[in-house]
């Protein structure tokens, strides 16, 4: 029989995610996927796999985890305050970026991220998941992905892929940004707003709010004033596209967004920011700056090269 963690706590919104489930947007289903891409692909070469191979996702606090049968090699990425509890009642500090051996009736207790949002575990030779539309991503509003499309469940079990790990441990030693920045292109509607509007959005100070999810992020700060049309024709928007609906308040759209809409878009994060920006919590302050593409393409160069 397969190995199997069981899930004695779900955690707060815990996924499966991979790189995500392309080329279905013109049917109205979105990526989805992760939401920090860094993070978890380091999660992913800590056990040997494929940057590539499914992982959990879980937000702010993880699940509580046991495991049932072999060995297996288990790594935790992110900012993340975790323990082990070994089956004779031993307690270790768990070392985020590095991966561990874990033995049957060990327990994994992901507490709580460290001033971030997102983690990733991931397990030697990866989970055994169902594909659907050739990704194990799970989209929950659309109940597309393994397990139902649903998030953790207690009691579930989660099986393991069997796969013969040399148990060879690593660790990688991460700098997190603390900066506040998030560099962003033009959107399609930026000559919607105001001059002064535009001058605030580069140079005023924007709060994360709490109605924040993998869908979109909800702003707080100054009022936007739009000059052309508070609404436009539905049109397809993407992943990092910065809203601006009737209030003048900023949404941004993350990986689990909608296909198409119709709020004018007064910029678009850059793909090198998107993971600094999604580890943003409730009650962080950011700042926007402009950048033309050739910077951005660049910074997209350096932020493969992280990889």
């Amino acid at each position: 029989m397969s190995s199997y963690f069981k899930i004695l706590r779900p955690g707060i919104n815990s996924t499966f995610q991979d790189l995500g489930r392309f080329q279905l947007q013109h049917l109205g289903v979105a990526p989805s996927g992760c939401m920090d891409k860094f993070l978890f692909s380091i999660s992913n070469k800590l056990v040997g796999n494929n940057s590539s191979e499914g992982a959990l996702e879980f937000a702010y606090q993880g699940p509580l985890l046991e495991l049932v049968g072999e060995s297996a090699l288990v790594a935790v990425s992110g900012r993340i305050n975790f323990n082990i509890t070994k089956k004779n009642g031993d307690l270790i500090k768990g070392k985020p970026n590095e991966s561990f051996l874990i033995q049957d009736g060990d327990k994994i207790d992901i507490l709580s991220t460290i001033d971030s949002a997102y983690g990733y575990l991931s397990v030697a030779g990866g989970f055994k998941l169902k594909e659907v539309n050739g990704s194990i991503s799970t989209l929950v509003r659309a109940r597309i992905g393994p397990k139902d499309g649903d998030k953790l469940k207690i009691g579930e079990k989660i099986f393991l892929n069997d796969i013969s790990s040399s148990g060879v441990k690593n660790k990688i030693k991460l700098h997190f940004e603390k900066n506040n920045t998030i560099r962003v292109i033009k959107g399609l509607q930026f000559n919607y707003f105001s001059n002064k509007s535009r001058e605030d959005f580069f140079s005023k100070e924007y709060k994360v709010t709490r109605l924040t999810d993998r869908m979109g992020m909800r702003l707080e700060g100054e009022k936007l004033e739009n000059i052309v049309s508070t609404n436009i024709k539905s049109e397809g928007i993407i992943k990092g596209s910065v809203q601006i609906p009737g209030d003048g308040q900023p949404i941004i759209l993350l990986s689990d967004h909608p296909t198409i809409g119709g709020y004018p878009k007064i910029a678009n994060i850059i793909t090198a920011d998107y993971d600094k920006l999604v580890q943003k919590t409730p009650g962080s302050k950011i700042k926007f700056k402009m950048v033309d593409l050739t910077i951005a393409e660049s910074a997209f160069r350096q932020y493969v090269r992280k990889f």
